[in-house]
Parts: structure tokens; sequence; C-alpha cells
């Protein structure tokens, strides 16, 4: 008893956390009430709130330091400023996402979150400004097993108070009432003569509002940066999913015990303090598809993103003449351009491909292809530094460690549909990503440098740049070939069947868990390939490749040429690295041009480089088979 005893904390740093986690719990709160109204009422995942949250502390600051104005009038003002620029732009952008898949709106606000975050960081610098306390809340009180802040026993209550207000004026009022009607059943709620437009417009900019508000009452406690909205918001999706999409309710309690718990674990098992919440959500998941207090109904809405059959430019014969004539330029193109940015197109290329098979051809939208491309570099690059490895095998061990977490990623998430499926990949990468910030053999923050690109077959030397140019192009066009062969077989064809329409799918009698969960594994494989790769060009393996963030690039390169073609994938990864070369410069302006690109594509180009033009070639040819029609034809 006595040991155990001496193993408890001391009662200053439990209380000291508990009230750490209770701050952010108001937060979190927050945050993921203005998540669930805007998905409960108008169906639209907002990724933009992080960013939104961000404006309101960096709102406050700017308010006080150009005109004067002090913290209590800044808890009005900004929340109706940053809202009214949500209103802004519900109207001009995201008014055109309300009939399409909630998938798009979510990609739409994504880029949406680049731009705002790139063009802060370029006003206001990467590093945070600080903002004061206001004189009215700089008291504390010493009471003996912890000391206790007045402003922070002032933000839990408003936290609390604002969420318990807003439960109430949607659950119980009936304004709250013809907004639940306005969602449900527009027509009937307009013939009533009530402006469906304008509630939809107003809740948008409220849940916005909401946002705001947590970054002012944030901005005392943590400086107001660029960053900070992008590193709350994908904790706070986690805790939405965990509540239950578009549940008022389950958003509060979930917000205030998620960030309990997660202070909690701070005090008992610091290392897991990051992962806690989204350990959580994966259990919650596997035993409430739906959350906590969500609609099991939701769980299938956005099945699957559809995309549009693309008939080829020319016949079969005339498409293998280019092929060869392409592979061709490649085994030539190290004399005309710098080779290592070849090699970075490549890898670019095999990973949006891998990202592509799953999207464009499944249907299934995965946040977590980062963590098969970031850690597979890691495994390559510390069998290289380590123990010797031949190169060709560092690049399969890699790719055998990538496959392994695909299986086990599959698994848990495959059962899962639309937004549920890209939030739980989502969670299981951000696993992936703290385990690699913490695992020794990574060397955190600092990576694995120096790889060594060693001898293939203990006689080429892959040190000299041409020669390694040469490895990996016969790599990444051998996993190209493997992706191509999958598309074009009867297992593509049910593969599309699936995307199109998985109940017929299921009455022919296919297993379709099965199909997804083989092409699941077939795209993580892929994504490890050209991870591998990657740490050997660079000779680096390093935590950027592992952050949700390379998963975004995933997602931009196959938008951007063309999600759901064979060749998109690879046009979107030239034009990407050749951003990221060219415009390195630039500075944060390659995160606006990143993000302004997605929303283009998003809005008004979803078929992408090579569908749109795919498109306007074939404009006057028959429509294709349905994918439905080409299942049974091809598999019967």
């Amino acid at each position: 008893m006595d040991s155990l005893l001496q193993a408890l904390p001391p009662p200053a740093a439990f209380f000291g956390q508990l009230l750490i986690g209770l701050i952010n719990g108001g937060f979190y709160a927050m945050l993921s009430l203005g998540l669930a109204v805007i998905f409960g009422l108008l169906g639209i995942v907002n990724f933009a709130h992080g960013a939104q949250y961000m404006l309101g502390a960096l709102g406050a600051y700017v308010l006080l330091d150009t005109f004067g104005l002090g913290y209590w009038p800044t808890l009005i003002v900004a929340p109706i400023l940053v809202g009214g620029f949500g209103i802004v732009l519900e109207r001009t952008l995201l008014k055109h996402m309300y009939r399409l898949n909630h998938l798009y709106g979510m990609l739409l606000t994504f880029g949406m979150s680049l731009v705002i975050e790139g063009l802060v960081r370029y006003r206001f610098g990467s590093t945070g400004v600080p903002y004061p306390i206001p004189p009215s809340l700089g008291a504390a009180w010493d009471l003996g097993f912890i000391f206790l802040p007045a402003y922070r026993v002032w933000v839990i209550g408003a936290a609390l108070s604002v969420c318990l207000a807003t439960w109430y004026v949607i659950e119980r009022t009936s304004l709250g009432a013809h907004l639940r009607a306005a969602t449900e059943n527009p027509g009937l709620t307009r013939a009533f003569g009530i402006n469906v437009p304008r509630l939809v417009t107003l809740t948008y900019g409220f849940g916005v509002g909401l946002a705001a508000l947590a970054g002012v009452m944030a901005a005392p406690i943590y400086q107001a940066n660029a960053q900070m909205g992008s590193d709350v918001i994908i904790v706070v999706f986690a805790i939405v999913v965990i509540g239950g999409m578009g549940s008022i309710m389950g958003a509060i309690v979930s917000g205030f015990a998620l960030g309990v718990a997660e202070g909690l674990t701070r005090v008992f098992y610091p290392e897991a303090s990051t992962t806690v919440v989204f350990m959580i959500m994966v259990v919650v998941l596997l035993v409430r598809p739906a959350g906590l207090f969500g609609n099991a109904l939701l769980t299938g809405q956005g099945q699957a993103v559809h995309c549009e059959p693309t008939r080829p430019f020319c016949s079969p014969a005339t498409t293998r003449v280019l092929i060869l004539l392409l592979l061709a330029l490649g085994l030539v193109a190290p004399a005309l351009v710098y080779p290592v940015f070849l090699m970075k197109v490549l890898c670019f290329a095999l990973f949006a491909s891998a990202f592509n098979l799953l999207l464009g051809y499944g249907g299934l939208l995965s946040f977590g292809h980062a963590a098969f491309y970031g850690f597979a570099g890691y495994v390559t690059a510390h069998c290289m530094k380590e123990y010797g490895f031949d190169p060709l095998l560092g690049v399969l061990a890699g790719a055998a460690v990538a496959a392994v977490m695909g299986l086990a990623f599959g698994f848990v998430s495959i059962r899962r549909q639309g937004i549920y499926f890209s939030m739980v990949t989502l969670a299981l990468a951000q696993l992936v990503y703290f385990f690699s910030l913490q695992a020794p053999f990574t060397h955190a923050d600092e990576g694995i440098q120096d790889v060594p690109r060693g001898m293939l077959f203990g006689r080429i030397d892959l040190s000299n740049t041409t020669a390694l140019y040469y490895f990996v192009f016969v790599i990444c066009v051998g996993g190209l070939w493997v992706i191509y062969r999958a598309i074009h077989s009867p297992f593509g064809n049910v593969l599309k069947g699936i995307r199109e329409n998985e109940q017929r799918a299921i009455s022919l009698g296919y297993e379709t868990h099965y199909f997804k969960l083989l092409t699941f594994v077939l795209s993580a494989t892929m994504a490890g390939v050209a991870g591998s790769l990657d740490s050997l060009v660079f000779q680096l393996a390093s935590l950027n490749n592992v952050h949700w963030s390379m998963s975004g690039l995933a997602i931009l390169m196959a938008i951007l040429g063309g999600v759901g073609t064979f060749s998109g994938p690879i046009v979107g990864a030239a034009v990407a690295a050749a951003m990221e070369n060219y415009l390195a410069a630039l500075g944060a302006w390659v995160t606006v041009i990143q993000g302004a690109i997605f929303m283009v594509c998003v809005l008004v180009f979803r078929r992408g480089i090579v569908g749109e033009a795919a498109r306007l070639f074939n404009r006057r040819a028959p429509a294709p088979p349905k994918a439905n029609e080409e299942l049974v034809a091809k598999t019967s």
C-alpha cells in the first residue's frame, strides 16, 4: 500500500492537470459545438473551423493593438466580425456544396483553411503574438493544493454557459425547431413562410462565431499564431465523431470529458496524452459506429465520392504507343531535367496513384495515407542506416510494414462509411504520428538523417544520382503498372461496381468488405513504396512525411489531376512537385496557392486536369456504360 501511495502523483500536479483539462475541455466543447451545429443543420464538415478559431484569437490581438479595444468588448466584436466573414464564405462558396456529397464540403473547407493560414503566416509570421489577461480577471487564489487563476475559472464557467445556452436554443425553442425543420424538409419549411436560405446562412455564421469566441477566450492563455487552429482541429474532429456527428449534447459532453481525460493522462502516463483522444475514438467507433450520441442513420451518408467514368482519349493500340514513348522519355529525362526533382515527381506520382486507387475506384476518402508514406520511410531509413540493408530490401521492408499497417487500418475502418471512414483513418494516422514522435529509432523532431543509399545488389552505387534515378524510375513504373493492372482487371470492375452501388454488388454475391480491404492494403503498400523511395532520395525520414498534411497533399494531387483516372494523379503530382520546387521562395504563399487550387478544383474543376480534358475530347461521343453494367457484363 505504501508503494502504491508513493506512485500516486502529488495533489498539486493532479489538480493542476485537472484544471488544464477542464480549460481545454471548454475550448474543445465550444469548437465541437460549432462543428456539430454546422454539420447537423447544414451537412457541411467544416475543416476551416480551426482557422476560424485562430482568426478569433488573432482578431482579439488586432482589436487591442490597433484600435485599443479591451477584452470585454472584443468578446462580442471579434465573434461578430469572424462570423460575418463566415457568412460571406457561405453565401459565395459553401452554398454550392449542399447538394453534393458531404466530403466535397470537407475538401472545400480544407482548402479554405490552407488559404487563411497561409495569409496569416505571411502577415504575422509563425511565432505568435501575446495577448494580456484582462486586469479584472488577473487575481488568483492559493487553495493550498492548487494555485487557481481567476481567468481560468472564468473560461471554464463561460464555456459551459455558452454551450448549455446553445443547446437550449436549438433543442428547446421555436427557433431551433425552425432550424431543424429547414434541414430535414426545406421545401415544406419554406411553404410555411420561413426563409430557409437565411436560416442556413445565419446558422453557419453562428457556428463560426462560436469558434471565434473560443479563440478570443484562448488568446490570453495561448499565444495567437497561424498554427493554433490546425493544431487543435484534428482533436476537435475526433471529439465530434466520438460524441456523434451533428449531436449538440454529444459535442458538449465529449468536449469536456475528453479534455479532462487528456489532462489526467498527462499525470499518470504523459507519453499517451497526445494520443488518448484518438485511442478513445477508435474504441468508441468499433462499439458504436455513430458515436456516443449520434444517429446510426448518419453513418451511411455519403458512402462514396462519385467519380464519373472517363473515356480514354484514344484506342488501346495508340495508348500502348504513348506509354512506350513516355517510358523512353523517362529514360532520357535525367539529361534534360534535374534528376532529384524527377525522383520527387515519381515518388509523388506513385503516392497519389495509390491514394487514387482507394478514392477514385473504391470511393473511400482516407485522411491517413501519410502514415503509410512516412512510416515506411522511417523503416527503410532505419534498416539502411543501422543494418546496412541492400536498397531493394530496404524498400521492400518499408512496403511490407506499410502493408501490415494497411491491413490493420482497413480492418478497423473499412466497415465505416463516408465521413466516419475518413475520421477513423485520420485517428489511426495520428496514432502513428505520435508513435513516430516518441519512438527512439525515429529521433523525434530531428528524424533519421544522412540515410545511406547503399549498393544495389552489391554492385551499383546509388550514391550516384543518375543510378539512383533509374532505380527509383524502375520501381515507380512497376508500382504504377501494378495499380493499372488492378484497375483494368475483373477485380477493378467489381470495385467500380461497389463504388457506384454497393447494395447491388452484395445482391450479386460479392463480399464487398473483402474487396475494399484488399484495395486498402494494396493502396497502403504502394504508398509505403513511395515513402521508402523518398527516404533514399532525400536521405532523410522526418515527421513531416507522417503529418496529416501529407495526406492532404495526396488528396490535392489526385483532385488536381483527376480522381478516378489513371494518369490524373501522375499529372497532379508533377504540378504539386513543381509548385513545391519552384515556388519555395514565396514562403507562406505556397500554402495559399495550394489552398486556392483545392478550392477551385472542388468548386468548378472536380474532374481535374485529365478528367476535364477527356470530357472535352469526348463531348460528342456516346456515354460509356455504367460501372454496374460493366460489373454484370464482365464478371457474371
